[in-house]
């Protein structure tokens, strides 16, 4: 019968309880709400006003770029803005210069008018009570003269009319094409500020992504901005055990100094290098060692069932399989081959279906060394 030294094995105790089922994974503590800070428009970055780690607010400048196409282009624009503007009001003073010529010739016309009407209106007057002493000529021709100027000031007016109109119209035209410039030196001005890429949020410098000196594209990235005050824990659980994580469930989170409570908010639906990713918020108010970037374990707790036989995880131990494990006797000077049926796993501990009892001493270490031998004697 071959010998073990029993300082060399790892033995446990089967138990029965309540049986809480977990899994666990390896993650970090990173900021809920992040900004990329990108570079609006192409240029050199010229200097860069803060390091990581500095406090921000929304409007901190934090990187400084030129683009001298970019100074050209608005003053090019602001100079067609001037002359637009200046055409504007060419345009307006000239308008109003026409409509009061033609109102003033109007004025003219009607005077003309009126005057030819009231001498018609005397002419026949004085032929009405003194027959002959008008001559027909002279009252056919005020007649005349009459219809003559009414239809010239009614021409005049329907001038002034489409003259209103007509200026109107040029005036509405040339404002559209200012505001229009108006709108692209605006762009031009913001795109010339976001030479000067700023925060956007108050929060903490976390990465700079660019050298003094390098030329950046329009949409590259800059930097990051992190608000600290609000963590959350991203943990990566292996695949084959992430199907039993679900949104709610409570998990802890082991920072080396302080455990801290969470629920599971986000489950990653993809798989990177044989784990998936699980978001765990966490309170608000953390404790000190809580801070970004930290290297964590996180266990997420997937049920907890009552009166359950269970022992702690064997080596390589899988649910709903059967293993080989040595059972110890009462003495613990002999262990003896048994199967053991197990069911669901946890991350320290799993369930025992048949082969065991509550009580029963097993060596849980890697035996497959005497997988010929049915029975083995330990030495303490």
């Amino acid at each position: 019968m071959p010998v073990v030294q029993a300082d060399t094995v790892w033995i446990g105790t089967v138990e029965r309880g309540e049986f809480v089922r977990e899994v666990r994974g390896p993650g970090r503590l990173v900021p809920m709400r992040h900004r990329w800070i990108t570079a609006l428009t192409s240029g050199r970055v010229d200097e860069i006003l803060l390091q990581p780690g500095t406090t921000v607010s929304a409007g901190t400048p934090l990187f400084r770029l030129t683009n001298p196409d970019v100074a050209v282009e608005l003053l090019t624009v602001r100079q067609q803005l001037s002359d637009a503007e200046a055409e504007l009001v060419s345009l307006n003073v000239s308008s109003e210069s026409e409509e009061l010529a033609q109102r003033a010739l109007i004025a003219q016309v009607r005077t003309q008018y009126l005057e030819a009407r009231h001498r018609d209106e005397t002419n026949r007057e004085l032929e009405t009570k003194s027959p002959g002493l008008v001559s027909e000529f002279d009252l056919a021709r005020g007649r005349e003269m009459v219809a003559e100027l009414e239809d010239r000031l009614r021409i005049e007016n329907r001038r002034l009319a489409l003259l209103g109109e007509s200026a109107a119209e040029q005036v509405e035209a040339r404002s559209i094409h200012v505001e229009r410039l108006r709108s692209i030196v605006g762009a031009r001005e913001t795109r010339a500020d976001s030479l000067v890429a700023r925060a956007g949020v108050a929060g903490v410098l976390a990465e700079v992504a660019v050298e003094e000196g390098q030329w950046v594209q329009a949409g590259d990235t800059l930097g990051r901005v992190v608000q600290p005050e609000r963590l959350k824990a991203e943990i990566r659980i292996p695949q084959n055990q992430a199907e039993q994580v679900l949104v709610g469930q409570r998990a802890v989170i082991d920072t080396r100094a302080d455990l801290l409570d969470g629920r599971v908010e986000r489950i990653d639906p993809g798989v990177r290098d044989g784990t998936v990713t699980v978001d765990v918020s966490l309170a608000a108010e953390l404790p000190a060692s809580a801070r970004l970037n930290l290297s964590v374990d996180g266990t997420v707790i997937i049920d907890r069932v009552a009166d359950v036989i269970y022992m702690t995880r064997p080596v390589a131990a899988r649910s709903e399989e059967r293993l080989v494990l040595f059972r110890l006797d009462e003495e613990g000077e002999m262990a003896e081959r048994v199967n053991v049926l197990v069911g669901r796993v946890s991350v320290n501990e799993v369930e025992v279906v048949e082969g065991l009892s509550p009580g029963d001493r097993v060596i849980l270490s890697d035996m497959s060394a005497w997988d010929e031998h049915e029975r083995l004697r330990l030495d303490w």
